[in-house]
């Protein structure tokens, strides 16, 4: 099955004057145009390419690759605004729409937006959201505290960030979880911290438990050697001094540097803490 607004992998069936013509193992094909044909390839291999449909809406194929798929949350911007709505950059040749029903305000052009790309079942059409909470729900949640997990950064809120969790949930990161500037529409990593009994989700950007010790310890380490095996800085030290240096918290610089003494690493001093030579 040739699915749209997603990565194929397609056997390449037959060269025309138009391009290649790839195919699935259920006898559908898609046209790869000129433009996107390799320099080399061989009639029979396999060719991993984006299907959408063009300016006709037929289908076709095209080795770039967007800014977004289907089912995905992005930042985009808008390129142009007309009486059929917003049209996005998303990096392919033919600008994907955004209806005006499914804008929550008015776009701008060149106004950037976290926006969802699905597939409109009555045009068959790649079409994009910005009402992204319909596409969200947190009602079921199949996660794990602990677990890692894709961001999408949407928002900031009075108590930290709202961030869409694998796609599916949403989540909020609060602001002492921060240790380093993050912004609308960054896709980074993350960590559950707990599940709530109505399936709200609280999000750290930083591994929990045993999980953040050994980073946060090899940090610690490294930047001691970097600093000649010193540093003023020890278990009581103001946590804003400690952010500023190693980006994380109080709580796991302490964990850090327990696991560096147990390890007999370091040395902790009233004035700060001291490598020990190997």
């Amino acid at each position: 099955m040739i699915e749209l607004g997603r990565i194929n992998n397609l056997e390449i069936l037959r060269d025309t004057s138009v391009g290649l013509f790839l195919g699935d193992d259920e006898g559908n094909d898609v046209l790869l145009p000129n433009k996107y044909v390799p320099a080399n390839y061989e009639i029979g291999e396999s060719i991993k390419v984006f299907c959408y449909l063009d300016y006709d809406e037929r289908p076709v194929a095209t080795t770039l690759e967007p800014d977004i798929m289907l089912g995905e949350f992005r930042l985009l911007q808008v390129a142009e605004v007309n009486e059929f709505g917003a049209f996005m950059q998303w990096g392919l040749e033919k600008h994907l729409l955004v209806p005006f029903r499914e804008q929550r305000d008015k776009m701008k052009e060149g106004q950037w937006y976290v926006v969802h790309c699905y597939l409109d079942e009555r045009s068959g059409r790649l079409v994009a959201s910005n009402k992204i909470d319909k596409f969200l729900s947190n009602d079921s949640v199949d996660l794990k505290e602990w677990e890692q997990v894709q961001l999408v950064v949407t928002r900031q809120t009075d108590l930290g960030w709202e961030v869409i969790v694998n796609e599916r949930h949403k989540g909020l990161v609060y602001f002492n979880e921060v240790f380093k500037p993050i912004n609308i529409g960054d896709v980074i990593p993350g960590c559950i911290k707990t599940i709530r009994k109505d399936n709200k989700l609280d999000i750290s950007l930083q591994p929990l438990g045993a999980k953040v010790l050994e980073p946060a310890a090899k940090k610690i380490y490294e930047v001691l050697k970097k600093n000649g095996g010193f540093l003023g800085l020890h278990d009581k030290s103001a946590p804003e001094e400690i952010r500023d240096v190693f980006q994380m918290s109080k709580k796991t610089f302490k964990k850090g540097l327990g696991t560096l003494y147990k390890e007999r690493k370091i040395k902790i001093e009233t004035d700060g803490i001291t490598l020990i030579e190997e």
